[in-house]
């Protein structure tokens, strides 16, 4: 069992990086995103800028005194909103308990991957390196046993890093921190603090707890008390708007035939089964994203009257749908994804295809799986399947 199983990824100045992307020229150089009128903010700034005092929340012009040769580029939100749900995306095919704060940061609960992965250690830096080859953008990351620390822990990793912030020394890393650094201590809480001569998170720490709540009341402080001593009971929620579950994959070589793809897809529905059994989903709507070489999307979806979340019913949906592609050119990319969630708590009516032996059997191969790792077990077909042709990781 993990004692640190929460991670919160921050990307990094990502409004700024976001506008790098479009225009490497803004790249090595102080930039910031927002207003340029008398009355512009500053949104975002690069960690050139930021060297010079530059701020979010800052008034532009303050900034640009700072900083005479700060670039300010206006916002694009609709780019935002775009790169950030690619960002989630990638998130999700993670783990399903993903609860976002922002566009650009979340908190996961990788608890679930033990079996998969050696450490969250290897799970931070595998999705900070997934979000630069997919994505193109940095991102930092913090790894604690609780959400708190784990915030904490991404802010001291900045810029484009990770902090590991083991039980043992999570009282040592939070007690050096500045009271500004927890959450809930604004101005007011701050000067109360002060004048109990509190600088520290160690010092509030260190005080009574009936101290504390004199000083700021009694909500505020036994929430103090208990963030200075890394007690954060609350656990990661997965983010309401979270629709979907999927899983997609882009080739090094083009598929040219059907039974290289319907292979391929065999492959993605194993994948998205054991992603939906570990979240204790079903889905009732299946969707089939193909892209051709010539970067031409389309998408699929067929739409069941129960919740599915075994391979061989996803598998079966989804070469029906490719089936139905227009085209029959190479195929650079395959995707496949649930939606119109439900728990899988949720008794479900028997189809007239319904088959209690298939099922039965999928219940077993994901106790398998889940005990001894997603290739412990799959079909022999998948076996001739050549790894060579994945460039890409689950979104």
């Amino acid at each position: 069992m993990w004692t640190e199983p929460i991670l919160h990824v921050d990307m990094d100045s990502f409004f700024v990086e976001v506008e790098r992307l479009g225009d490497p020229s803004l790249r090595d150089r102080p930039v910031a995103v927002g207003g340029s009128g008398s009355r512009g903010v500053i949104a975002s700034a690069s960690y050139e800028a930021r060297k010079h005092g530059v701020r979010s929340a800052q008034p532009t012009a303050t900034a640009l005194r700072l900083c005479p040769e700060l670039i300010v580029v206006p916002a694009a939100h609709g780019r935002y909103g775009d790169m950030s749900a690619q960002v989630f995306s990638l998130f999700r095919g993670v783990t399903p308990l993903v609860e976002g704060l922002s566009l650009d940061e979340a908190f996961l609960d990788v608890r679930g991957l033990r079996l998969h992965y050696e450490s969250p250690l290897a799970i931070a830096e595998e999705i900070r390196a997934s979000l630069r080859r997919q994505v193109g953008l940095p991102a930092s990351v913090g790894i604690a046993s609780v959400k708190f620390v784990a915030k904490l822990a991404s802010e001291a990793a900045k810029p484009d890093g990770v902090r590991h912030i083991r039980v043992e020394d999570q009282r040592e890393f939070l007690h050096g921190l500045a009271v500004s650094s927890m959450w809930g201590v604004g101005p007011a809480t701050q000067a109360a603090l002060t004048r109990l001569g509190v600088e520290t998170v160690g010092d509030i720490a260190a005080l009574p707890e009936s101290s504390l709540v004199q000083a700021v009341g009694p909500s505020a402080g036994r929430h103090l008390h208990d963030l200075a001593n890394g007690i954060d009971p609350r656990d990661v929620v997965p983010d309401s708007r979270a629709k979907s579950i999927s899983v997609e994959e882009t080739y090094e070589r083009d598929l040219e035939s059907n039974e290289i793809i319907e292979t391929a897809l065999l492959s993605l529905a194993q994948r998205l089964s054991g992603r939906l059994r570990r979240a204790g989903l079903r889905g009732r709507t299946i969707q089939l994203k193909l892209r051709y070489s010539d970067f031409t999307t389309i998408s699929r979806s067929q739409t069941e009257s129960r919740g599915v979340d075994g391979a061989r019913a996803i598998y079966s949906i989804a070469t029906a749908l490719a089936s139905q592609r227009d085209r029959l050119d190479p195929v650079r990319l395959l995707g496949l994804g649930a939606t119109s969630l439900q728990s899988a708590e949720t008794p479900a009516q028997l189809g007239l295809d319904s088959d209690a032996h298939w099922e039965k059997m999928e219940d077993t191969v994901a106790e398998i799986r889940q005990r001894f790792g997603e290739s412990s077990v799959g079909p022999a077909r998948l076996l001739t399947e050549e790894k060579s042709d994945r460039t890409d990781e689950d979104p």
